[in-house]
């Protein structure tokens, strides 16, 4: 399927202004106007920010129960139980919150679930289990907005329950002590873009100034804010939420944080990752950190990185991020075998295909895996996908979605014949009876047919500039780096080059071209790399188009690697 072009055409006078009041190259200025800067200030913020326009925590609805409610748990020595999730956005928040409950001396436990045996959030036999436990109070973190009945469920063992979650509530809210959830319909905070590690950070925003306004700080030492950036950083980047605004702030001070590698696990978890810790990028924590996170929730137990996460011990965090990177190649090899026999399937039986939508189900498959497998499924055949496994009479799994379809609105539509279901707009879960199956497509594709038109299946690649090689300079890759980190909300920058013929190439690695590039004139030259060819065989001497990415060499200094992303 060819690959729509989209191209960004910002108003010609705020690029003068911008160029000219920063200094910048003109296309900096290009990006920063696509990303709706209209004034210098705005864009300096964005360039260098800072923390002096940070929303209040107490923006967010129910923050000051919240606060008073744990404030009188720690005074009263009450038992307190940190419920988190077991995603990387799940065990960095449990961490962080665990991390700053110590500080204070209180009453302290944390748990979180395991994927497989137990499922997500907070459920009724969590309950039974926190009255074993004489708990009085549970703080949920990445998890909780639909848990109706376990709520109701502590309250009648006189249990508290304080919700803090970023998923898309039902149409009711669970009747707890405080729920604080920007996503909630009458929360007016405008910090939809938090993570669940977002809103514990917010959290813990808030119990610092009422434990100082109370004078806690007297007998503990206070601890800054920036001591939890790494861990917001991790799990805001891992859960791919939008790296705007306050998000964009944090993650900014936090890439810095991770970077002095005062965290020991961090560090751990770099060197098995065979990362530079003084160059790391959100690039690294995407790719090599928080898969090694995760790995640990879907093949083992998550509880190992909230350990991990909060353990000061260097050699023990070497043992720990050793065993993480195992888990994570068994991870990898489960999720390869599981696309691999999905791609036979769709070979054999291209009907799989039909209605732009793919249902399937396996009783083999394991469900831990199988929304990353859905995530490389949908970006190759464009369409929302959905993956259960069907060994138990209520089969669960993952589904991806594309483009601008919201799957967690269409999975609203038929929650009549699901048992559960929940997650974000491009991402959820969800559990059906096994007898129900083969209805599933069909209503799916019931909701996308009313739903969606022919623009919302078509591939497209959104186009930053059109360049030439003489602009492809270390200096501009220098400013290009002022806008990271990248992520959703901030991707990194995309380039065209047209008209461009390879001087030379040779094959490393067995799937991978390094080229030299050149113009038409052939005075100028650039090195290139297009990493996991399918075929080598045929390869281009000549490209009319060429989308690249900019990025420093981390070898060798002052030089500019051009990454090929599609021919």
């Amino acid at each position: 399927m060819e690959i729509k072009l989209t191209y960004t055409t910002p108003d010609r006078e705020v690029l003068q202004k911008l160029q000219k009041a920063l200094g910048c190259h003109p296309i900096i200025a290009r990006l920063l106007a696509d990303k709706g800067f209209t004034t210098a200030d705005e864009a300096r913020f964005f360039l260098n920010p800072d923390y002096s326009r940070l929303s209040s925590p107490f923006e967010l609805k129910d923050m000051d129960k919240a606060v008073d409610r744990i404030y009188t748990a720690v005074s009263n020595k009450e038992k307190i139980l940190i419920f988190g999730d077991f995603d990387a956005d799940g065990i960095t928040a449990t961490a962080m919150l665990y991390q700053f409950f110590s500080l204070v001396e209180a009453d302290l436990s944390w748990y979180v679930p395991h994927r497989t045996k137990e499922g997500y959030s907070l459920q009724l036999p969590h309950i039974e289990m926190a009255v074993s436990m004489d708990v009085d109070l549970i703080i949920t973190v990445d998890c909780g907005i639909c848990s109706h009945e376990a709520v109701e469920a502590a309250a009648r063992e006189d249990i508290d329950v304080i919700i803090t979650d970023h998923h898309e509530p039902d149409t009711a809210i669970p009747k707890a002590f405080a729920v604080i959830n920007p996503k909630q319909a009458d929360c007016e905070a405008n910090l939809e873009y938090l993570a669940g590690v977002g809103v514990a950070f917010y959290l813990i925003m808030g119990m610092r100034k009422v434990f100082r306004d109370k004078g806690v700080w007297e007998q503990f030492a206070e601890p800054k804010l920036s001591e939890y950036l790494d861990l917001f950083t991790i799990g805001t980047i891992g859960d791919m939420v939008p790296l705007v605004q306050d998000n964009r702030v944090l993650c900014v001070a936090g890439m810095k944080r991770i970077r002095m590698g005062l965290r020991p696990a961090l560090v751990s978890m770099a060197r098995t990752s065979r990362v530079d810790m003084d160059k790391l990028d959100s690039d690294d924590i995407s790719f090599k950190i928080v898969p090694r996170l995760n790995a640990a929730g879907r093949i083992s137990h998550a509880r190992i990185c909230v350990s991990h996460l909060t353990c000061p011990a260097p050699a023990q965090t070497e043992t720990t991020a050793a065993l993480l990177d195992e888990l994570n190649r068994k991870r990898q090899l489960i999720e390869k075998e599981i696309v691999e026999e999905i791609e036979r399937r769709i070979a054999n039986d291209p009907s799989i295909l039909d209605n732009r939508l793919v249902v399937l189900w396996d009783s083999k498959w394991e469900a831990s895996v199988l929304g990353i497998a859905a995530s490389r499924l949908a970006r190759k055949y464009v369409c929302p996908v959905v993956l259960l496994n069907s060994k138990d009479d209520i089969a669960k799994g993952s589904c991806r979605s594309i483009n601008q379809i919201n799957i967690h609105e269409v999975l609203s539509e038929i929650r009549d014949l699901l048992e559960t279901f929940g997650g974000h707009a491009m991402a959820a879960g969800l559990s059906i009876r096994k007898e129900n199956l083969s209805r599933l497509k069909p209503a799916l594709t019931k909701i996308l047919d009313l739903v969606c038109t022919e623009k919302d299946f078509q591939p497209v690649r959104k186009i930053d500039a059109v360049i030439e090689i003489t602009d492809i300079t270390p200096e501009l890759v220098r400013q290009i780096d002022m806008l990271r980190p990248f992520g959703t909300g901030n991707p990194e920058p995309v380039f065209l080059l047209e008209n461009i013929w390879v001087a030379s190439s040779i094959i490393i690695g067995g799937c991978h071209r390094k080229m030299t590039l050149k113009d038409q004139s052939g005075e100028h030259q650039v090195e290139a790399l297009h990493f996991n060819l399918s075929d080598t065989t045929c390869l281009p001497e000549f490209f009319p188009k060429l989308i690249v990415k900019l990025k420093a060499d981390r070898f060798k200094l002052n030089r500019v690697q051009v990454i090929v992303q599609d021919l």
